[in-house]
């Protein structure tokens, strides 16, 4: 069996017959839809299935915190499997841009996350290598990453007993962008000691150690990092380029001479502020290839590295796959639109770019994918959701259902209150709530969420704020703090709804139910009222004045889903249980304050202030000088 599915509980009877209706229709369906409600086990149901396919598999999120779940959940299901993860590395991220109105360059900004990165890399490395590979991404999997078959041939193949020089190594490693350091060794750099070549690939943390006897290999271990212990001995190895995009020597000067082209071809249609500012810009990209093999912007001339026709789609993600490989869309209702919304973005950006100058029309062809170009991927495609939106039920020609919770847990109560009061209700509720279990509060704007983090602190409330501007793995670290009581309250807007898995929460509070749209629509108040269905106290607080054609239909489902469950109960005799899950260690701190309020921030100060003052006291000037570098950052915040 390619995957090993590791579980301390077997199937239910409604997952069991939900697991085989899939199973057995994806040899004759490439569309099928679970239909699963919060808390009736589609993980496990997900885990099943991939274990009764064998294939490698790709889950696609819809966001960063939903994928980071995703992909702790199925590595505790698949320990012995690489359950690997994929999404956008950059923390921060102002693309390229040019507005002609204002006659406004700016310049790509980005904050890489080394971290994530590594994952990106570790992912197509163990899907070029292994067939028991699991992938949890974001919609980042539909932009360009470089062709795979490029990729895969400039990876370094090693064997016991190849014939293969100590240079020819070397010469190799250098190729695929790896640096020498023979005093500090990191991921993607290597050290040469006499015959035994030291490499930590640049999406791992061990060393792979390569000795020669004369140009025959005489020996390939896999050392710890830091001890240098041997872990394994493979009779075979391969290290993959450290980056996505790596080009060899000839593909290079030939790729070099289509860009001159067209440049020469382009400069003629252009006026000459324009030309002139384009022939700078390409003439120094193409010295830096010449000179070091890359250059800022590389994406930007893929189609000329990659030997594509224009107009031709990117290399993706989805490309390092085997063509049978399994797709699961999680949450398909939001990630199906998002991958839509994709394409047209992106080409109004680059139009404006291309028209005045600033690119090559060649990095018209960077881009996402096409809705029509991914959906040629969906051949074995499961799509997931407590939802379905039109596209699914149009597209499936199988749905499952799993409408039973396992855990007999019934779906929230649900109360409705006015507006006017709405903000005292909401600070009495959340103060017998947070005696036992935690809260999540929905506004509708993030000034709006801003305002009431301020005001719940004042009220001595521990609460924090989940917004878009915090870094993927800070938010990570924000819903296991909230896990682990370190405050009682998350405030956030539309980063509170689908899939996020918290059974310690007891209350959602939704403002402004009835300002119905996007946030507020039927879908949307379901997945959000879901949040509260992992616990057996949980309950939905709704504050609205009307009641909208959305609310009386989001509370009319969950009255039958409640109706249905119960019955369910009785007939089983199953007794409600709040699902208990594993707290995980803290693995980080936060160092940014974009979720603390003001007051908060102000509590930091005065201890920070307290600390400094002790290690000073006791000699410890450097410590003393951090804590003085993080109080002038924070005494910025609330200046």
């Amino acid at each position: 069996m390619v995957f090993s599915l590791k579980s301390s509980f077997k199937p239910t009877k409604p997952q069991l017959e939900v697991i085989e209706n899939l199973t057995s229709n994806l040899k004759v369906c490439d569309k099928q839809t679970l239909l699963g409600i919060t808390g009736s086990g589609k993980t496990f149901v997900m885990a099943n299935l991939i274990q009764n396919y064998g294939k490698p598999t790709l889950i696609l999120a819809h966001n960063k915190t939903l994928a980071a779940q995703l992909y702790q959940e199925l590595k505790d299901f698949f320990p012995d499997n690489a359950v690997e993860y994929f999404i956008s590395y950059y923390d921060y991220y102002q693309p390229e841009s040019y507005i002609p109105t204002t006659d406004t360059y700016i310049e790509k900004d980005a904050s890489i996350n080394q971290q994530i990165e590594v994952f990106r890399k570790r992912a197509t490395a163990s899907l070029l290598s292994r067939k028991d590979t699991i992938i949890v991404a974001s919609v980042s999997c539909i932009y360009g990453l470089g062709d795979p078959k490029t990729y895969n041939q400039l990876a370094l193949k090693l064997e016991v007993g190849q014939k293969i020089s100590r240079q020819d190594i070397i010469k190799k490693l250098v190729d695929m962008q790896y640096e020498r350091n023979d005093k500090s060794l990191t991921p993607g750099f290597f050290r040469v000691r006499g015959n035994m070549i030291d490499v930590i690939p640049s999406y791992q943390d061990e060393i792979t150690r390569i000795e020669l006897f004369g140009d025959e290999i005489a020996s390939i271990t896999i050392n710890h990092s830091v001890t240098l212990d041997v872990l394994r001995k493979p009779n075979t190895s391969s290290i993959f380029p450290a980056k996505h995009y790596v080009v060899e020597e000839e593909a290079l000067e030939r790729a070099i001479a289509e860009i001159e082209k067209e440049l020469e071809e382009t400069l003629p249609t252009l006026d000459l502020l324009e030309s002139q500012r384009l022939k700078k810009r390409v003439k120094y990209d193409i010295e830096m290839l010449r000179e070091v093999g890359y250059c800022s912007g590389i994406e930007n001339y893929s189609r000329h590295f990659e030997k594509r026709g224009k107009g031709s789609r990117p290399f993706v993600l989805l490309d390092y796959f085997p063509k049978d490989f399994l797709f699961l869309i999680d949450e398909s209702h939001q990630t199906i639109p998002q991958v839509k919304a994709m394409y047209n973005g992106d080409y109004q950006r680059k139009k404006n770019l291309i028209e005045f100058g600033f690119r090559l029309p060649s990095a018209f062809d960077n881009r996402p994918l096409k809705f029509e170009e991914f959906e040629k991927y969906l051949t074995k495609t499961i799509f997931v959701s407590a939802t379905p939106a039109d596209y699914e039920h149009n597209n499936s020609k199988n749905q499952a259902e799993l409408i039973y919770r396992p855990t007999g847990l019934l779906d929230p109560e649900i109360e409705i209150h006015k507006i006017e009061g709405q903000i005292p209700k909401l600070v009495e509720e959340i103060r017998k709530t947070t005696k036992t279990g935690r809260v999540l509060v929905t506004t509708l704007t993030k000034k709006m969420a801003e305002d009431l983090t301020e005001f719940l602190a004042n009220q001595d409330i521990k609460v924090r704020y989940l917004h878009s501007d915090i870094s993927s793995l800070d938010r990570i670290e924000l819903v296991r703090s909230l896990r682990a009581k370190e405050f009682d309250v998350l405030v956030g807007i539309n980063l509170l709804r689908e899939g996020l898995d918290i059974p310690e929460v007891e209350l959602v509070a939704i403002l402004d139910a009835d300002k119905e749209g996007f946030l507020r629509d039927t879908r949307s108040l379901i997945q959000t009222m879901g949040r509260a269905a992992r616990n057996d106290k949980g309950k939905v607080l709704l504050f609205a004045d009307n009641l909208t054609n959305s609310i009386k239909k989001a509370v009319s489902i969950t009255k039958l889903r409640r109706k249905k469950q119960s019955a369910y109960n009785k007939k089983l005799g199953i007794t409600p249980t709040s699902i208990t899950k594993f707290v995980p260690e803290k693995q980080r701190e936060i160092t940014d304050t974009k979720h603390l309020s003001r007051v908060d921030i102000e509590k930091k100060i005065i201890f920070l202030e307290s600390e400094m003052k002790k290690a000073a006291t006791e000699l410890d000037f450097e410590q003393a000088i951090k804590y003085r570098d993080e109080l002038k950052k924070l005494r910025v915040k609330v200046s």
